[in-house]
Protein backbone atom coordinates (compact mmCIF):
# COMPACT_ATOMS: atom_id res chain seq x y z
CA UNK A 1 0.00 0.00 0.00
CA UNK A 2 3.00 2.33 0.22
CA UNK A 3 3.47 2.80 -3.62
CA UNK A 4 0.64 5.07 -3.75
CA UNK A 5 0.17 8.14 -6.01
CA UNK A 6 -1.98 11.10 -6.53
CA UNK A 7 -2.32 9.78 -10.41
CA UNK A 8 -2.47 5.94 -8.99
CA UNK A 9 -3.94 4.67 -6.27
CA UNK A 10 -6.72 1.99 -7.62
CA UNK A 11 -6.96 -0.92 -5.71
CA UNK A 12 -8.51 -4.41 -7.35
CA UNK A 13 -12.12 -5.78 -6.72
CA UNK A 14 -12.92 -8.93 -6.79
CA UNK A 15 -14.63 -8.56 -10.17
CA UNK A 16 -11.61 -7.14 -11.89
CA UNK A 17 -12.64 -3.95 -11.98
CA UNK A 18 -10.81 -1.44 -9.49
CA UNK A 19 -11.51 1.75 -6.97
CA UNK A 20 -9.66 4.64 -6.43
CA UNK A 21 -8.89 4.84 -2.44
CA UNK A 22 -9.93 7.93 -2.10
CA UNK A 23 -13.35 9.67 -3.31
CA UNK A 24 -15.03 12.70 -2.83
CA UNK A 25 -18.78 11.72 -0.22
CA UNK A 26 -21.65 14.21 -1.26
CA UNK A 27 -23.94 14.04 1.44
CA UNK A 28 -26.35 16.97 2.16
CA UNK A 29 -29.00 17.78 4.01
CA UNK A 30 -30.90 18.97 0.87
CA UNK A 31 -32.96 21.60 2.87
CA UNK A 32 -29.77 23.23 4.59
CA UNK A 33 -27.33 23.00 0.94
CA UNK A 34 -27.53 25.94 -1.47
CA UNK A 35 -28.10 24.51 -4.89
CA UNK A 36 -25.09 24.42 -6.90
CA UNK A 37 -22.96 23.42 -4.00
CA UNK A 38 -22.49 20.05 -4.90
CA UNK A 39 -22.10 20.93 -8.58
CA UNK A 40 -18.48 23.16 -7.31
CA UNK A 41 -17.47 20.82 -5.09
CA UNK A 42 -17.43 17.72 -7.50
CA UNK A 43 -16.10 20.24 -10.30
CA UNK A 44 -12.93 21.30 -7.43
CA UNK A 45 -12.60 17.77 -6.47
CA UNK A 46 -11.87 16.32 -9.81
CA UNK A 47 -9.84 19.60 -10.84
CA UNK A 48 -7.26 18.26 -7.95
CA UNK A 49 -7.28 15.08 -8.76
CA UNK A 50 -10.22 13.08 -6.98
CA UNK A 51 -11.69 10.25 -9.87
CA UNK A 52 -14.03 8.60 -7.43
CA UNK A 53 -17.31 10.36 -6.27
CA UNK A 54 -19.49 8.60 -3.57
CA UNK A 55 -23.67 9.82 -4.43
CA UNK A 56 -27.19 8.34 -3.66
CA UNK A 57 -30.32 8.93 -4.90
CA UNK A 58 -31.50 10.47 -1.42
CA UNK A 59 -28.71 12.86 -1.56
CA UNK A 60 -31.08 15.09 -3.92
CA UNK A 61 -27.54 16.28 -5.43
CA UNK A 62 -27.23 13.67 -8.18
CA UNK A 63 -28.07 15.94 -10.99
CA UNK A 64 -25.20 18.55 -9.70
CA UNK A 65 -22.83 15.40 -9.84
CA UNK A 66 -23.14 14.02 -13.04
CA UNK A 67 -23.31 17.97 -14.53
CA UNK A 68 -19.79 18.29 -13.08
CA UNK A 69 -18.89 15.07 -14.14
CA UNK A 70 -20.62 15.89 -17.58
CA UNK A 71 -18.32 19.05 -17.71
CA UNK A 72 -15.15 17.59 -16.87
CA UNK A 73 -15.73 15.16 -19.84
CA UNK A 74 -16.85 17.55 -21.98
CA UNK A 75 -13.43 20.11 -20.94
CA UNK A 76 -11.03 17.33 -21.96
CA UNK A 77 -10.50 17.03 -18.07
CA UNK A 78 -11.10 13.63 -17.77
CA UNK A 79 -12.67 10.66 -19.84
CA UNK A 80 -15.71 8.57 -18.82
CA UNK A 81 -13.71 5.83 -17.86
CA UNK A 82 -11.14 7.93 -15.64
CA UNK A 83 -14.38 8.59 -12.99
CA UNK A 84 -15.52 6.19 -10.49
CA UNK A 85 -18.89 7.35 -8.90
CA UNK A 86 -20.87 4.84 -6.73
CA UNK A 87 -24.74 4.93 -6.74
CA UNK A 88 -26.92 3.82 -4.04
CA UNK A 89 -30.47 1.52 -3.52
CA UNK A 90 -32.51 3.15 -1.03
CA UNK A 91 -34.55 1.29 1.50
CA UNK A 92 -38.04 1.86 -0.02
CA UNK A 93 -36.60 0.32 -3.03
CA UNK A 94 -35.73 -3.02 -2.27
CA UNK A 95 -38.13 -5.44 -4.01
CA UNK A 96 -37.07 -6.85 -7.05
CA UNK A 97 -38.65 -5.41 -9.63
CA UNK A 98 -37.83 -1.82 -8.29
CA UNK A 99 -34.37 -2.40 -8.35
CA UNK A 100 -33.35 -1.90 -11.82
CA UNK A 101 -35.77 0.88 -12.96
CA UNK A 102 -34.41 2.29 -9.55
CA UNK A 103 -30.68 2.32 -11.28
CA UNK A 104 -32.37 3.47 -14.56
CA UNK A 105 -33.98 6.86 -12.82
CA UNK A 106 -30.49 7.45 -11.30
CA UNK A 107 -28.82 7.01 -14.69
CA UNK A 108 -31.22 8.94 -15.83
CA UNK A 109 -30.85 11.98 -13.06
CA UNK A 110 -27.21 11.52 -14.33
CA UNK A 111 -27.59 11.36 -17.67
CA UNK A 112 -24.44 8.76 -17.76
CA UNK A 113 -25.08 5.41 -19.12
CA UNK A 114 -23.82 3.08 -16.62
CA UNK A 115 -22.57 4.09 -12.34
CA UNK A 116 -18.83 1.99 -11.71
CA UNK A 117 -20.44 1.25 -8.23
CA UNK A 118 -24.10 0.44 -7.48
CA UNK A 119 -24.62 -0.55 -4.10
CA UNK A 120 -27.65 -1.22 -1.37
CA UNK A 121 -27.48 1.41 0.70
CA UNK A 122 -28.98 -0.23 4.26
CA UNK A 123 -29.75 -3.91 4.92
CA UNK A 124 -33.15 -2.26 6.22
CA UNK A 125 -36.58 -2.68 3.65
CA UNK A 126 -38.74 0.20 3.98
CA UNK A 127 -42.35 0.28 2.63
CA UNK A 128 -42.39 1.01 -1.38
CA UNK A 129 -43.97 4.21 -2.10
CA UNK A 130 -43.34 7.92 -2.71
CA UNK A 131 -42.37 8.48 0.17
CA UNK A 132 -38.23 8.07 1.20
CA UNK A 133 -39.19 8.00 5.11
CA UNK A 134 -42.68 6.01 5.32
CA UNK A 135 -44.38 7.01 8.55
CA UNK A 136 -47.95 5.52 9.37
CA UNK A 137 -50.19 8.11 11.27
CA UNK A 138 -49.20 7.51 14.50
CA UNK A 139 -45.58 8.60 13.24
CA UNK A 140 -44.27 4.96 13.54
CA UNK A 141 -41.70 3.79 10.64
CA UNK A 142 -43.24 1.57 7.79
CA UNK A 143 -40.72 -1.54 7.30
CA UNK A 144 -41.33 -3.94 4.89
CA UNK A 145 -40.31 -7.46 4.58
CA UNK A 146 -36.77 -7.89 3.74
CA UNK A 147 -34.58 -10.48 1.47
CA UNK A 148 -31.34 -9.43 1.09
CA UNK A 149 -30.63 -12.07 -1.00
CA UNK A 150 -33.58 -11.49 -3.91
CA UNK A 151 -32.52 -7.55 -3.60
CA UNK A 152 -29.38 -9.21 -4.44
CA UNK A 153 -30.41 -11.23 -7.78
CA UNK A 154 -31.47 -7.98 -9.27
CA UNK A 155 -28.66 -6.12 -8.80
CA UNK A 156 -26.78 -8.90 -10.33
CA UNK A 157 -28.84 -8.81 -13.25
CA UNK A 158 -28.12 -4.88 -13.10
CA UNK A 159 -24.26 -5.67 -13.74
CA UNK A 160 -25.22 -8.31 -16.06
CA UNK A 161 -27.25 -5.41 -18.30
CA UNK A 162 -24.02 -3.28 -18.14
CA UNK A 163 -26.09 -0.61 -16.09
CA UNK A 164 -23.27 -1.00 -13.21
CA UNK A 165 -20.05 -1.83 -13.51
CA UNK A 166 -19.75 -3.25 -10.32
CA UNK A 167 -22.06 -4.11 -7.07
CA UNK A 168 -21.71 -3.99 -3.51
CA UNK A 169 -23.66 -3.69 -0.17
CA UNK A 170 -23.13 -1.17 2.71
CA UNK A 171 -24.28 -1.54 6.35
CA UNK A 172 -23.83 -5.02 6.24
CA UNK A 173 -23.06 -7.07 9.30
CA UNK A 174 -20.84 -10.27 9.04
CA UNK A 175 -24.21 -12.06 9.11
CA UNK A 176 -25.85 -10.74 5.73
CA UNK A 177 -22.54 -10.48 4.16
CA UNK A 178 -22.51 -14.27 4.99
CA UNK A 179 -26.05 -14.64 3.82
CA UNK A 180 -25.46 -13.42 0.28
CA UNK A 181 -21.76 -15.35 0.00
CA UNK A 182 -23.72 -18.31 1.07
CA UNK A 183 -26.60 -18.29 -1.61
CA UNK A 184 -27.42 -20.89 -3.60
CA UNK A 185 -26.26 -19.46 -7.47
CA UNK A 186 -24.72 -16.68 -6.50
CA UNK A 187 -23.52 -15.11 -9.42
CA UNK A 188 -21.48 -12.14 -8.64
CA UNK A 189 -19.91 -11.06 -4.78
CA UNK A 190 -20.60 -8.11 -3.50
CA UNK A 191 -17.27 -6.13 -4.22
CA UNK A 192 -17.59 -4.17 -1.62
CA UNK A 193 -19.15 -2.93 2.13
CA UNK A 194 -19.63 0.63 3.05
CA UNK A 195 -19.75 0.55 6.71
CA UNK A 196 -18.57 4.07 9.28
CA UNK A 197 -14.57 3.31 9.67
CA UNK A 198 -12.23 5.98 11.22
CA UNK A 199 -9.36 5.83 13.90
CA UNK A 200 -12.10 5.81 17.05
CA UNK A 201 -14.19 3.17 15.10
CA UNK A 202 -11.76 0.86 13.16
CA UNK A 203 -13.98 -2.45 12.76
CA UNK A 204 -11.12 -4.76 13.26
CA UNK A 205 -12.77 -7.83 12.54
CA UNK A 206 -15.11 -6.90 10.01
CA UNK A 207 -11.55 -6.16 8.46
CA UNK A 208 -10.66 -8.72 8.49
CA UNK A 209 -13.70 -10.97 7.43
CA UNK A 210 -13.67 -8.74 4.68
CA UNK A 211 -10.36 -9.29 3.85
CA UNK A 212 -10.40 -12.93 3.75
CA UNK A 213 -13.64 -12.56 0.90
CA UNK A 214 -11.72 -10.26 -1.07
CA UNK A 215 -14.52 -7.49 -0.18
CA UNK A 216 -13.22 -4.02 0.03
CA UNK A 217 -13.68 -2.03 2.80
CA UNK A 218 -15.11 1.73 2.15
CA UNK A 219 -15.22 3.96 5.01
CA UNK A 220 -17.91 6.52 5.36
CA UNK A 221 -17.16 9.34 8.14
CA UNK A 222 -13.39 8.86 7.95
CA UNK A 223 -12.80 12.17 10.04
CA UNK A 224 -15.75 11.78 12.16
CA UNK A 225 -19.00 13.17 11.45
CA UNK A 226 -20.93 16.50 12.02
CA UNK A 227 -21.92 17.33 15.63
CA UNK A 228 -25.53 17.17 14.35
CA UNK A 229 -27.66 15.78 17.43
CA UNK A 230 -30.49 15.08 15.17
CA UNK A 231 -28.70 12.00 13.75
CA UNK A 232 -25.04 11.95 15.53
CA UNK A 233 -23.94 9.96 18.24
CA UNK A 234 -22.22 13.03 20.47
CA UNK A 235 -20.69 11.28 23.31
CA UNK A 236 -17.75 10.49 20.65
CA UNK A 237 -15.55 13.00 21.12
CA UNK A 238 -14.93 14.88 17.57
CA UNK A 239 -11.99 13.03 16.08
CA UNK A 240 -10.13 15.47 14.58
CA UNK A 241 -9.06 17.34 17.77
CA UNK A 242 -7.06 13.95 18.91
CA UNK A 243 -3.86 14.52 20.64
CA UNK A 244 -2.29 11.68 19.14
CA UNK A 245 -3.43 12.22 15.31
CA UNK A 246 -2.32 16.36 15.87
CA UNK A 247 0.94 15.15 17.22
CA UNK A 248 1.83 12.56 14.72
CA UNK A 249 0.41 15.32 11.85
CA UNK A 250 3.01 17.92 13.35
CA UNK A 251 5.92 15.61 12.40
CA UNK A 252 4.61 15.28 8.98
CA UNK A 253 3.87 19.33 8.85
CA UNK A 254 -0.08 17.32 8.02
CA UNK A 255 -3.10 18.23 9.39
CA UNK A 256 -4.78 15.51 11.88
CA UNK A 257 -7.69 15.05 9.23
CA UNK A 258 -4.89 13.94 6.73
CA UNK A 259 -3.36 11.68 9.45
CA UNK A 260 -6.80 9.98 9.85
CA UNK A 261 -7.42 9.73 6.20
CA UNK A 262 -3.68 8.35 5.57
CA UNK A 263 -4.24 5.49 8.19
CA UNK A 264 -7.17 4.17 6.27
CA UNK A 265 -5.82 3.93 3.18
CA UNK A 266 -2.53 2.23 4.31
CA UNK A 267 -4.74 -0.45 5.40
CA UNK A 268 -6.57 -0.98 2.57
CA UNK A 269 -9.67 1.33 3.41
CA UNK A 270 -11.17 3.20 0.88
CA UNK A 271 -12.02 6.27 1.93
CA UNK A 272 -15.06 8.91 1.02
CA UNK A 273 -14.56 12.29 3.27
CA UNK A 274 -17.13 14.59 2.25
CA UNK A 275 -16.84 18.05 2.11
CA UNK A 276 -18.23 21.30 -0.16
CA UNK A 277 -15.16 23.87 0.89
CA UNK A 278 -12.83 24.07 -1.43
CA UNK A 279 -9.43 24.05 1.15
CA UNK A 280 -11.06 21.14 2.44
CA UNK A 281 -11.54 19.48 -0.47
CA UNK A 282 -8.01 20.05 -2.09
CA UNK A 283 -6.42 19.27 1.63
CA UNK A 284 -8.09 15.81 1.72
CA UNK A 285 -6.29 14.56 -0.98
CA UNK A 286 -3.29 15.53 -0.31
CA UNK A 287 -1.94 12.40 1.29
CA UNK A 288 0.32 10.67 -0.87
CA UNK A 289 3.64 12.62 -0.55
CA UNK A 290 4.03 11.24 3.69
CA UNK A 291 3.53 7.85 4.78
CA UNK A 292 3.30 5.96 8.29
CA UNK A 293 5.04 4.24 9.96
CA UNK A 294 4.42 0.73 11.94
CA UNK A 295 4.18 2.30 14.90
CA UNK A 296 2.31 5.29 14.07
CA UNK A 297 -0.43 2.99 12.54
CA UNK A 298 -0.40 0.57 16.08
CA UNK A 299 -0.17 4.09 17.81
CA UNK A 300 -3.45 5.10 15.31
CA UNK A 301 -5.37 1.91 15.96
CA UNK A 302 -4.92 2.04 19.93
CA UNK A 303 -7.32 4.97 19.48
CA UNK A 304 -10.13 2.45 18.79
CA UNK A 305 -13.10 3.19 20.92
CA UNK A 306 -15.34 1.16 19.52
CA UNK A 307 -18.28 3.51 19.40
CA UNK A 308 -19.93 4.43 16.79
CA UNK A 309 -21.16 8.21 15.43
CA UNK A 310 -23.71 6.38 13.19
CA UNK A 311 -26.03 4.38 14.93
CA UNK A 312 -29.49 5.05 13.20
CA UNK A 313 -30.87 4.18 16.53
CA UNK A 314 -34.51 5.23 14.91
CA UNK A 315 -34.46 1.64 13.39
CA UNK A 316 -32.97 -0.64 15.88
CA UNK A 317 -36.69 -2.17 15.84
CA UNK A 318 -36.06 -3.24 12.31
CA UNK A 319 -35.67 -7.14 12.16
CA UNK A 320 -32.49 -6.41 9.63
CA UNK A 321 -31.19 -3.46 11.24
CA UNK A 322 -27.10 -4.55 11.62
CA UNK A 323 -25.69 -3.20 14.66
CA UNK A 324 -26.97 -5.05 17.10
CA UNK A 325 -24.43 -8.17 16.45
CA UNK A 326 -21.05 -7.55 17.51
CA UNK A 327 -19.70 -7.18 13.67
Amino acid sequence: MLNLTAENHRVRLNDGNSIPLIGLGTYADPKKTPKGTCLKSVRTAIDTGYRHIDGAYVYYNEHEVGQAIREKIAEGKVKREDIFYCGKLWNTCHPPELVRPTLERTLDILKLDYVDLYIIELPMAFKPGEAIYPLDENGKWMYHETDLCATWEALEACKDAGLTKSIGVSNFNRRQLEMILNKPGLKHKPVTNQIECHPYFTQPKLLEFCRKHDIVLVGYSPLGTSRDETWVNVSSPPLLEDPVLNAIGDKYNKTAAQVALRFSIQRGVVVIPKSFNPERIRQNFQIFDFSLTDKEMKEIAALNKNIRYVEMLMWKDHPEYPFHDEY
